[in-house]
């Protein structure tokens, strides 16, 4: 058999994974993708509470919708937002029967190789097919041969930790049964009884952050939820960016999410900590964690922590291809600078596909949240269109592959500041917003957050 008989390994059984499938099938080309979870969607469904901030219209391809037409499929309305578990069962759990046999649940990938050639050798590499190594869950493994590997296993098993340093934090493994790295679901009985009535601490400042902080407050609302109160733990200073772009952000509930969250603080339900990162937790006498600063501080002990920092590739099977990763992002190096949040916040990002996800290793492209690395603002429509793009180019259709011309919604926040606070800097090159200095900021009444967020109220940035 022939390489270019072979079929092409799709690791992760996601959407970015599943949209690759329907592409390769659309020309003629076999899928083979592998699924470490239990069923299509996996990483989906652990979050099946949270609704999306994409419709329906963005969160569905459209080489997916031609495979499922036939079977009758009927597409939600496109202007109505799914949550993660009406995603899984209307679209993925769907688009993954039609595949069939095509995809392999309990199927986790230990390694991706060249046949015969480790990383060092090069003689003759790339007439080799890639060959991958897969564990089920009885111990037995398997060995596939490829001609291309697309990777789009995501981010979702490898959060970022507490510590501000990209390390865990000195205790934060032994604080594990007080720390959880997901948005928690409150309406399930025996993880609302663990946050009802106590104190909570939620660190991060992305959308996942603004997510927990509105289901808290929720709570907090609630007969059952008496005294439940969140500690907003930034890393950053509050500024024109600290809530999102509100109503300037073209993708509506993405912009609701940084209201709901200025709610939450309006109304009383957290108090702000800003200019913190975590270096230690310790605990009191009666269990609960103490947050410890790099700068000292101490903040009031807490009974659980909601970490919320973001994700980061897992590239450990990788390790005997080439890739061309970008030294910050862990990202293409190719894609890194459009979508680097030390140079800009905007959220747009240019159109690319399959060259910009290129690496030394031909024949193997990282998509979908694992193309972005550490980065964040990733959208489904960007994997989509990446997956498009990579599956043409494998097909030797580069007039098509070449043809990207996605344009992604923008976030509505602004600015040339990066993820640390350097106001002078910042102001002097005219791109950024500015930020106070790290300050305890309670936001316990409107008064208190309107002169706290100034810059936000007005939504821009300092001139």
């Amino acid at each position: 058999m022939s390489t270019q008989q072979l079929p092409v390994a799709v690791i992760g059984a996601g959407p970015a994974g599943l949209a690759a499938a329907a592409h390769l099938v659309e020309r003629g080309i076999e899928p083979l993708v592998l699924e470490a979870g239990a069923s299509a969607g996996a990483a989906v469904r652990e979050w099946s509470h949270v609704r999306l901030f994409s419709t329906w219209g963005e969160v569905v391809d459209p080489a997916a919708e031609k495979l499922l037409a036939p079977t009758g499929w009927t597409r939600p309305d496109p202007a109505t937002y799914p949550s993660g578990g009406d995603w899984v069962e209307r679209y993925l759990q769907p688009l993954a029967d039609v595949l069939g046999d095509r995809v392999r649940v309990g199927a986790t990938v230990t390694g991706v190789s060249r046949a015969g050639r480790d990383r060092i050798v090069d003689a003759d590499r790339e007439a080799q097919p890639f060959v991958v190594h897969v564990e089920y869950p009885d111990g037995r493994e398997e060995r596939f041969l490829a001609r291309a590997v697309i990777d789009a296993s995501g981010t979702w098993t490898t959060p970022s930790p507490a510590g501000g340093s990209g390390l865990p934090a000195l205790g934060e493994k032994a604080a594990a049964d007080r720390i959880t790295y997901r948005v928690p679901d409150l309406k399930d009985p025996a993880v609302r009884a663990r946050y009802a009535g106590r104190r909570t601490a939620v660190i991060g400042s992305g959308a996942s952050a603004f997510t927990a902080l509105a289901y808290l407050a929720d709570l907090a609302k609630s007969e059952d939820g008496k005294g439940t109160h969140a500690v907003w733990v930034l890393r950053r200073g509050i500024s024109g960016s600290t809530f999102g772009g509100g109503e300037a952000d073209q993708l509506p509930a993405r912009g609701a999410l940084g209201l709901a969250a200025k709610a939450a603080v309006d109304g009383g339900y957290a108090d702000a900590v800003t200019g913190f990162r975590t270096a230690a937790f310790e605990r009191d006498a009666d269990g609960r964690l103490i947050l410890v600063g790099e700068d000292g501080r101490r903040l009031n002990a807490v009974d659980e922590v909601i970490v919320l920092t973001g994700f980061r590739p897992d590239l450990s099977f990788l390790s005997e291809v080439r890739l061309g990763l970008d030294e910050r992002l862990q990202a293409p190096v190719r894609l890194a600078p459009l979508i680097d949040p030390n140079q800009h916040s905007c959220g747009t990002v240019y159109p690319h596909g399959h060259r910009e996800l290129s690496h030394p290793e031909q024949g193997i492209h990282l998509v979908g949240m694992k193309s972005y690395g550490r980065a964040p603002t990733f959208l489904a429509m960007t994997g989509y269109e990446q997956v498009r793009s990579v599956a043409a180019a494998i097909a030797g259709d580069l007039e098509s592959a070449d043809r990207v011309e996605l344009t992604l919604p923008e976030t509505g926040v602004c600015g040339g500041a990066g993820l640390f606070d350097a106001p002078d800097t910042q102001q002097a090159d005219g791109r950024g917003c500015c930020a106070p200095a790290p300050q305890l900021v309670q936001l316990g009444t409107p008064a208190a957050v309107a002169a706290a967020t100034e810059e936000t109220l007005a939504g821009g940035c300092c001139g």
